[in-house]
């Protein structure tokens, strides 16, 4: 899962995968004269986020719901979205801010029908030796950045915040190499950094790093990875999308039960002749990942109307919606 908010407007995600005809099925358990082909495209490369998807499948949760899951990966950043909205692929795993910008300004018939990852994982990530503990502390330093403009805007508001200036800080387009930018100096912090992907991959180089959540300095707590659809899907197949939700709700309680066993089955699944997986940073991931998903208010797969209210007020006030666009314009399939 990768760039968090690559962004707001673009829907820039950061790296491209394999492309979209590379997919991955489970073996099936049933003749495939039995199971309904559904496809989904992941938001990036199979990692530890996906784990209940793979888990399902290697449990034969979807088989016996009927379905038999072909995995795709993104070609491009934005074919989670715009392959759901034709009708090119069942489902697609994508960014809140950029489902809401992109229905608003775009008019794409898309639909959230779950949330996988309830909070955002983008932060700002610096060496130790920097001192930078909060927005403030960003004066006059140099913020790298993977070039999507969402960042930006996330900039400017932490600063207003704190009652400084965008022009307080210098940007610098590092492109992806977040952790290379930091590394060698040339930037003193980064934003676009995942805290489940750059920050545990430091760490496991041994460097000394830290960072502060973006909720902590005026950005609203945004729901980051969530489950979209096109509305012709929900229109016509409704009774599909649910026996996929059902089936990957298995496939995360399997997660949480035995992380180990779940992150076994994802590298099984890697895509490890483009982006092969550290073990030791997925199980990281996982572990931070994992509380993020479902909490005591919010179950997994579900979503959380007034959130999306926030963030679409909160983007609104940023100028970044063309159009008028409401939770109920976007959301579908709530519950449990």
């Amino acid at each position: 899962m990768k760039k968090f908010l690559a962004l707001i407007l673009s829907g820039i995600m950061m790296f491209s995968v394999a492309a979209c005809s590379s997919g991955q099925t489970a073996e099936n358990k049933n003749t495939a004269g039995e199971l309904q082909d559904f496809d989904i495209v992941l938001d990036w490369y199979p990692n530890a986020v996906h784990s209940f998807i793979y888990v399902a499948m290697e449990k034969g949760y979807y088989e016996d719901e009927g379905l038999n899951v072909n995995v795709q990966f993104p070609s491009n950043t934005n074919d989670a979205i715009s392959l759901t909205a034709a009708g090119q692929a069942d489902a697609g795993l994508y960014y809140q801010t950029n489902t809401v910008s992109t229905a608003a300004n775009q008019n794409i018939p898309i639909k959230v029908i779950g949330t996988v990852v309830q909070h955002p994982l983008n932060i700002v990530m610096s060496m130790g030796e920097r001192g930078i503990k909060g927005a403030k502390d960003l004066k006059g330093k140099i913020v790298g950045y993977p070039g999507t403009p969402g960042n930006e805007v996330f900039i400017k508001a932490m600063m207003e915040h704190n009652g400084l200036k965008y022009e307080d800080v210098t940007m610098q387009d590092v492109g992806f190499d977040l952790n290379t930018a930091l590394i060698t100096g040339n930037v003193d912090a980064v934003i676009g950094a995942y805290i489940n992907h750059e920050y545990p991959t430091l760490i496991q180089e041994g460097y000394d790093v830290t960072y502060f959540d973006i909720t902590d300095e005026g950005i609203p707590d945004y729901e980051e990875l969530v489950l979209v659809t096109g509305e012709k899907q929900i229109e016509e197949e409704s009774d599909k999308l649910e026996a996929f939700i059902r089936a990957s709700k298995k496939g995360f309680e399997d997660m949480k039960k035995d992380p180990q066993a779940a992150l076994d089955t994802l590298l099984k699944y890697q895509d490890e002749g483009n982006y092969p997986l550290n073990p030791e940073i997925e199980k990281a991931s996982m572990e931070i990942l994992l509380p993020l998903m479902e909490s005591d208010e919010q179950a997994f797969l579900t979503v959380n109307e007034q959130s999306w209210t926030d963030t679409i007020d909160w983007l609104d006030e940023q100028g970044l919606l063309e159009n008028e666009i409401s939770a109920s314009d976007i959301l579908a399939l709530q519950g449990e």
